[in-house]
């Protein structure tokens, strides 16, 4: 590699960085708009741009927020095994930040502008060309769940303790319906690179409308693995006070905070990238070449960034709209009605793609084909779900009802 890829890493990744962490303090300033728009009240109106009177409804919170948790005093209890204490924000944090190192903002800038030792285009991604981007996505954001659990275990306390189970628990469970989600994108697409993937489907269609049982198993896991609501378990307050970040304050407790929005942005880019398109418009508006001007590639990172916000939209939406599972809900949700719902999804892309391969249906109508197949099968998988739920539903009480009875 050599000095000028070095540095044109180095500054995407500050520009990557920076983005994020200013994108997450003002995602927490439209969650909050969000949930008093869902209450029917005010949110943060008051606070505007340091040394003016110009409030702009409110846009300088993250900055008030920011200086006033920076400001506390961070705490570190007697009981805690400080080295880990310290540990487990760093670990979360940086493992959230570098799973954005393969992920595509946009396709490329057509000019090197004139920076010695660039000679080609410049992709938008911090390392291009990793050919396993989303195995490394993945690996990468299973490392996050050992910083919950450390940071769970360090606490020594009975309630982080409890959310660093819970955590791990849950990320076992969902991270196998993730996967079968995606494998049908990877079978489709015939390779793991984010960028094929994407351009895969502005030649074929978007994967939401070809594989919608995948999407609507990969959408629920992200949700999952993301700890959104209503899967919150590890830090649920009404039962847990914080779970595993119960003894954090001052900067520790902010990293914790900040990684939980950096993993709702990574659900959210991987949604759209894997299953809505990535920067293009349906039926290929924009085209499916990297041949673009400068308009052009604008254009594809504002049609990226307009999606991944509508995302992060519905994922805030459904905070205040949906209650929180139980525990055992969260399990049964994850082992006996998503894996199932994945295992069928992987086997019918596979069996419908090589019917249709057999029949030489090609371009439009074979995936019109495809489309209509995908969702026959969706349709029937979940009217068999929901015949089967009551059985579920009861077997579940009366493995309770046993326990209670044996207890008693």
């Amino acid at each position: 590699m050599t000095l000028a890829a070095v540095g044109e890493a180095l500054i995407k990744s500050v520009i990557v960085l920076g983005g994020l962490a200013t994108g997450a303090a003002y995602l927490v300033l439209l969650e909050r708009k969000m949930a008093a728009w869902v209450q029917d009240r005010l949110g943060p109106n008051r606070v505007g741009i340091p040394l003016t009177r110009i409030r702009l409804s409110g846009l300088g919170q993250p900055m008030a927020d920011g200086v006033k948790i920076l400001l506390k005093e961070d705490v570190t209890p007697a009981q805690v095994d400080r080295g880990l204490f310290t540990l487990a924000p760093i670990i979360i944090l940086v493992a959230a930040f570098a799973a954005f190192a393969v992920i595509p903002f946009g396709s490329v800038l057509p000019t090197n502008l004139g920076v010695a030792g660039i000679e080609e285009p410049i992709r938008l991604v911090i390392v291009p060309g990793m050919n396993a981007g989303v195995l490394y996505v993945f690996a990468v954001s299973g490392i996050a769940v050992y910083g919950v659990i450390l940071g769970g275990w360090a606490s020594n306390n009975k309630y982080s303790f409890l959310g660093g189970l819970r955590s791990s628990a849950q990320l076992v469970a969902y991270e196998l319906p993730l996967g079968l989600g995606l494998l049908g994108v990877v079978a489709a697409a015939g390779s793991l690179d984010l960028e094929t993937i994407i351009t895969r489907q502005a030649s074929g269609g978007w994967n939401a409308l070809l594989q919608p049982l995948g999407f609507l198993v990969f959408v629920v896991a992200a949700f999952a693995e993301a700890a959104r609501l209503p899967f919150d378990l590890p830090e649920c307050e009404q039962e847990l006070v914080g779970g595993y970040h119960t003894e954090y304050s001052g900067v520790r407790l902010l990293l914790f905070l900040l990684t939980e929005f950096l993993h709702m942005i990574t659900g959210a880019l991987l949604i759209v990238i894997l299953f809505l398109g990535g920067w293009h418009f349906p039926f290929g508006v924009t085209g499916w070449t990297d041949e673009v001007g400068w308009v052009g590639a604008i254009v594809r990172v504002a049609v990226l960034a307009a999606k991944v916000l509508l995302v992060i939209l519905v994922f805030m939406l459904v905070r205040w709209s949906w209650p929180r599972f139980r525990y055992d809900q969260l399990m049964t949700l994850a082992w006996k009605i998503m894996l199932p719902l994945g295992l069928v999804n992987f086997v019918a892309v596979i069996v419908l793609d090589q019917v249709l391969t057999l029949w030489g249906a090609r371009g439009w109508s074979g995936q019109l084909l495809l489309a209509a197949a995908s969702w026959g099968v969706c349709v029937v998988s979940l009217l068999v779900m929901a015949l089967a739920a009551p059985s579920i539903s009861d077997n579940r009480a009366r493995r309770t009802r046993a326990a209670w009875d044996e207890l008693v």
